[in-house]
């Protein structure tokens, strides 16, 4: 009777555990199941409809066009739709979802997400590392023309589709040459500077001109060819005794005219600040982090 009893004891140790550990699955699956940003970004996938705006099938057609940009391009591209902007301001949460994310490729995080918010009913870039050099202010305002065309009347599959179009566009196209950061808090410019092609093949032709012919000189001096001008030189040694003579001359003004115009002044916004084009600018601002993004809003 004893054996028996210790039995049953056992055996009920051994349940008690099993629903304990159950129960532990269970919570971490809840857990997990609540952080949904941080699975689906180890998982690769940068597409996260919280708000239901798109189509199963589209998703993970967009899935995989923005997985070869990523290749392609070496940035981080992500898209998000919420109806839920936690008490944030359209711009404070597509910058806080793209650093909590952990978003961003290299070193400089370089990326761009755009998000729909339904909550405060705006579109919104939020750009990070090169991507600010990349999407420049002028270019911004261009693609939010896109994607407000097919959110205004509620189509948000083509809002991804234009945005996506644009990225590939402006990737190819690379950082213009007239670009420069501006931080729209302090002020502060930061110009980028890069050599094209072109300029780099010119400087390589010009220094192997010049060392040539510095090359070629010291050739023909260790070969004691002799130089026309060298002898002409030579041959003025003997007119040392001669010299110039300089007569008076004066110019008289005879007549004179004047014309006179108006300079008007620049009022328009094209100057920039600073003397730059505004055409290059990419305004930047600060997130909560104390990080630096670019990008740009419009509300629809």
């Amino acid at each position: 009777m004893k054996t028996e009893t210790k039995r049953k004891g056992n055996g009920k140790g051994i349940l008690v555990w099993i629903l304990a550990v159950v129960w532990c699955l269970g919570l971490a699956g809840t857990v997990y199941g609540e952080s949904d940003i941080a699975i689906e970004a180890f998982d690769g996938k940068r597409i996260f409809d919280m708000a239901g705006l798109l189509d199963k099938a589209y998703v993970q057609e967009a899935r995989e066009v923005i997985s070869q940009y990523q290749d392609t391009y070496h940035l981080d591209i992500v898209v998000v739709t919420t109806d839920d902007a936690e008490g944030k301001t359209a711009t404070a949460y597509a910058d806080d979802f793209y650093e909590e994310g952990g978003f961003g490729q290299g070193k400089g995080k370089n990326g761009i997400l755009f998000l729909i918010d339904m909550d405060n009913r705006e579109l919104v870039f939020s750009t990070d590392g090169a991507a600010i050099r990349i999407f420049t202010d002028q270019r911004i305002e261009s693609m939010l023309d896109g994607v407000y065309e097919g959110a205004s009347r509620e189509d948000y599959r083509a809002s991804v589709e234009s945005f996506l179009r644009d990225v590939d566009q402006y990737c190819k196209a690379g950082i213009p040459g007239n670009q420069y950061n501006y931080n729209t808090e302090t002020g502060e410019i930061s110009v980028y500077r890069s050599i094209r092609w072109y300029e780099a093949l010119l400087a390589i032709g010009v220094s192997a001109f010049v060392a040539g012919t510095a090359c070629l000189t010291v050739k023909r001096q260790y070969d004691m060819e002799e130089d026309e001008r060298q002898v002409q030189n030579l041959a003025m040694a003997y007119r040392g005794t001669a010299r110039f003579v300089y007569d008076d001359e004066s110019d008289r003004l005879v007549n004179k005219f004047v014309t006179s115009r108006v300079i008007p002044r620049n009022t328009g916004g094209g100057g920039g600040s600073g003397g730059h084009s505004s055409s290059g600018r990419s305004s930047t601002h600060t997130s909560s982090s104390g990080r630096s993004h670019g990008g740009g809003s419009r509300k629809f």
